[in-house]
């Protein structure tokens, strides 16, 4: 319990705040100072939650064509890869493995040409690893058997190339054949019969799949794989995983894990979210010091009332803190104003983006910019925590010149003219 003394300061600093100033522009400059903290701190936690959003949605769409860990061979191919793919499922957080053929080409349709990433799979062992099955808009990777020489392309890879289920399409191959009349393409015609769209635009505009039997004909690989692609029970250990396989597997063998394929992609939005982040702390800062100046003017309005406490036996101690009390209460319901405001704007940012959109017709998330369509958001409770804390230091930082000089008031300088 506080003794009278020690409440003395939260008394007349409460009292001050819920007084009504003599002067209505200071009130003005609190109320700017409160709705600058919660403004900048809405802002701050809405796009906090949009970068992290953003990470989300980019590493879940890719996942479904990405493998979590991959292993490949020092060369073209791996070698005996069913001995590769036992030994890693030995590991505890290995949960399938399924082989895969690497290649890229030209695929041509009508006059429409387009270079493509081409992955030759098992279609059974493929859905253990990945989730373009699931992603189907029409056909089934089931369609894709050995020697049908069937293929299933990305959404937009399909409308690039004018075709849908049940046209044909020619693969040409980058390895030419010697003939008599010099060195030829390889050119191969397939039928489409599946579309996969998985919501990663550059995924989707260029990967096609084929059996993988067909793709070791087609690029003469005799039976061998590019790689293994493997499953982990948890995605954010793969860099953990990565490390103990290679001391498991013959050092012949490349082990990488899926933030490695599009390292680019991750280390650009977290530089971008750290940068926002300083920016919108700095909107904040600016806000929390504009207290000072409203301080000023209440301590200047207020001398009289500091020099009679003073009289009365108050310490330049009490005093500073009297003060200090009014401008934590003012940064505290800027900061509590700002987490709820926060907290709507990041949970219902995909709504107001939309409405924004829709009033002025403008798109703010082109997909083959930003690999997905629509705004994400992730509401993390860190960095509400984190925000709500810096903004209150900063309120109370703000606060302690201004009542520091409230405490160096001499009372008879303040009680000459009244």
């Amino acid at each position: 319990m506080f003794s009278a003394r020690q409440s003395f300061p939260l008394f007349v600093g409460l009292r001050y705040t819920r007084s009504r100033q003599r002067t209505r522009f200071i009130s003005v400059i609190s109320l700017i100072s409160v709705l600058g903290i919660a403004l900048g701190m809405t802002v701050l936690i809405t796009v906090l939650s949009v970068f992290n959003g953003f990470q989300r949605e980019v590493r879940t769409r890719m996942l479904n064509a990405v493998a979590h860990v991959q292993i490949s061979g020092l060369g073209e191919s791996l070698r005996d890869w069913r001995s590769v793919a036992g030994a890693a499922l030995k590991h505890p957080r290995v949960k399938a493995a399924a082989p895969y053929v690497s290649a890229q080409g030209l695929l041509t349709s009508g006059g429409n040409v387009r270079g493509a990433f081409l992955r030759g799979i098992e279609p059974a062992q493929e859905a253990t690893v990945s989730e373009i099955g699931s992603h189907m808009k029409a056909g089934s990777l089931d369609t894709l058997k050995s020697g049908e020489y069937n293929v299933a392309l990305g959404a937009p890879l399909a409308r690039a190339l004018g075709v849908t289920i049940g046209e044909r399409i020619v693969l040409v191959a980058p390895q030419g054949q010697v003939t008599p009349a010099g060195v030829l393409p390889r050119l191969r015609q397939f039928t489409v019969t599946g579309i996969f769209e998985i919501g990663h635009y550059e995924i989707d505009a260029g990967l096609a799949v084929i059996h993988i039997e067909d793709a070791q004909r087609l690029y003469r690989m005799d039976g061998q794989v590019s790689g293994v692609r493997l499953r982990l029970d948890d995605l954010l250990q793969a860099r953990s995983v990565v490390r103990e396989l290679l001391g498991i597997l013959s050092p012949e063998v490349s082990v990488s894990d899926w933030s490695q394929f599009n390292s680019t992609y991750f280390r650009a939005v977290e530089l971008e979210k750290r940068m926002m982040s300083l920016l919108l702390f700095f909107i904040i800062a600016i806000a929390a010091f504009n207290m000072v100046s409203s301080l000023f003017m209440v301590v200047k309005e207020k001398q009289a009332d500091i020099a009679i406490l003073r009289t009365m036996g108050a310490s330049p101690g009490e005093i500073m803190r009297i003060f200090m009390v009014q401008g934590t209460l003012i940064g505290t319901v800027g900061v509590a104003c700002g987490i709820v405001f926060g907290i709507l704007g990041a949970l219902h940012v995909d709504s107001i983006v939309g409405f924004i959109e829709r009033l002025f017709r403008v798109k703010f998330m082109p997909q083959d910019v930003y690999q997905i369509a629509d705004l994400p958001s992730q509401l993390q409770a860190g960095d509400v925590i984190t925000t709500a804390v810096v903004a209150f230091v900063l309120a109370v930082v703000a606060t302690i010149y201004p009542s520091w000089r409230a405490a160096r008031v001499n009372p008879a300088e303040a009680l000459r003219y009244e």
